[in-house]
């Protein structure tokens, strides 16, 4: 199973790297898969590639459902 997770591009840099934000952690990733995509946007990043563009909204849908993974496993002890 592969997981994507969103990111807000942060900063452009040569060589078609792009600075983003993962969940509060800033990392480097290749944006040749997405040459559309543009600073502040969101991505869906999976293996250090930006793989999709998405809006804010799905990003932010998204990374809520992320947030609620810790108090699953909680319940489920």
């Amino acid at each position: 199973m592969c997981l994507a997770i969103p990111a807000r591009i942060t900063e452009f840099k040569e060589g078609n790297i792009a600075t983003v934000d993962i969940l509060g952690v800033t990392r480097q990733i290749s944006v040749d898969l997405t040459p559309q995509a543009m600073l502040d946007d969101y991505v869906l990043v999976h293996a250090g590639f930006a793989i999709e563009v998405v809006s804010q909204e799905d990003a932010q849908a998204t990374l809520d459902l992320i947030d609620q993974i810790p108090e699953l496993v909680d319940d489920m002890e």
